[in-house]
């Protein structure tokens, strides 16, 4: 349980760091939460990817490999999109850094629920 509620609170404070890079008086642009589109989707490769594998085998396989590079690209496109904006002008820099911030945590706490969760044989997706 101590590891449920430390997930919910990385995952707050992630998304009070977004929220404060788009809703501060001095920034008040709301561009950055066009990042939430990537938090949902950064999982989902490698969900897919984890019903379709048999993990029994220890050789590397080539959907989980392609799962983890879609993973990859949707991260690093979640990084790029707040410099691009402030590239472009649309958001401010002090703005930018509390979204890549907040990209920093809830990553970590995305990361954090797949190797809390996922090692565990009880756990099933099955149940959701």
């Amino acid at each position: 349980i101590v590891a449920l509620i430390s997930l919910s609170f990385g995952g707050a404070v992630g998304l009070m760091f977004l929220m404060l890079g788009c809703a501060l008086p001095q920034y008040n642009q709301y561009w950055p939460l066009f990042v939430l589109f990537f938090y949902i989707l950064s999982p989902i490769p490698y969900c897919i990817a984890r019903r379709l594998v048999d993990d029994t085998d220890a050789t590397s396989n080539a959907c989980k490999e392609l799962a983890i590079f879609l993973t990859t690209g949707i991260v690093v496109s979640a990084f790029g999109l707040p410099i691009v904006f402030a590239r472009a002008e649309l958001i401010y820099w002090g703005a930018c850094a509390l979204v890549l911030t907040g990209n920093t945590v809830i990553f970590a706490t995305i990361l954090g629920f797949f190797l809390v969760f996922g090692s565990n044989d009880d756990f099933s997706w099955q149940q959701w």
